[in-house]
């Protein structure tokens, strides 16, 4: 414990020589990092996860300190997004293997095409607002509440990132877990049990299936 609590308190203080915004932007690595190495892993061999693991801490801390010691951009957000690709497209390719009820299995589809298209959407608004920050707080003062909470675009990219973070971590908890359920989804925070009524299939086309 009194060990973990210093390594707390060293890192807090590393933290702390750098910029509020590469703090805020080392989260995206932490929320993506132990999804890839879930992912990538899941029912790989010892040494293959050993080397995964591996290979993964070393990107990790490459990319983290390039970003916040020399305030270098486009490695960091080229790695995120090559990551939320990763994680999406390994995702989609285990869901028929691991779970083979129909209903089930297009429900947690839709669900995780959902978080997709939250990740992107989040990834992109963050990209705007990174290139035309500027622009954007000259925009806000001038039309003013409420109008400019709108163009609060760092503010949205927490919002979706969040929303597909969550998706992702429940979603690759449950296919890898070996726990998928008819019900599954229902189980899942809102809104994602009504994002799955409305995009998963009808329970006619199911049948037929």
């Amino acid at each position: 414990m009194l060990r973990s609590l210093l390594i707390l308190l060293a890192a807090l203080s590393i933290v702390r020589l750098f910029p509020p915004y590469s703090t805020d932007e080392l989260s995206m690595h932490l929320l993506t990092t132990p999804l890839l190495y879930r992912i990538l892993s899941f029912q790989a061999t010892p040494q293959y996860t050993k080397t995964v693991g591996i290979i993964l801490s070393v990107l990790f801390t490459i990319v983290m300190v390039v970003h916040m010691v020399m305030d270098e951009f486009l490695l960091h957000a080229v790695t995120f997004g090559a990551a939320v690709c990763l994680i999406t497209t390994r995702t989609l390719k285990i869901i028929p293997r691991e779970i083979p009820d129909v209903e089930a299995r297009k429900r947690i589809q839709s669900v995780a095409l959902f978080g997709c298209a939250s990740f992107i959407f989040g990834y992109l608004v963050w990209l705007i607002d990174e290139f035309v920050c500027q622009s954007l707080i000259v925009a806000r003062h001038a039309v003013g509440l409420p109008v400019a909470f709108l163009l609060e675009l760092h503010g949205w990219w927490h919002v979706f990132t969040a929303i597909g973070g969550y998706i992702a971590v429940a979603v690759i908890d449950l296919i890898t877990s070996g726990e998928v359920q008819r019900d599954s989804v229902a189980q899942l925070a809102w809104p994602l049990p009504t994002v799955a009524r409305l995009l998963g299939p009808a329970a006619g086309e199911t049948k037929r299936e």
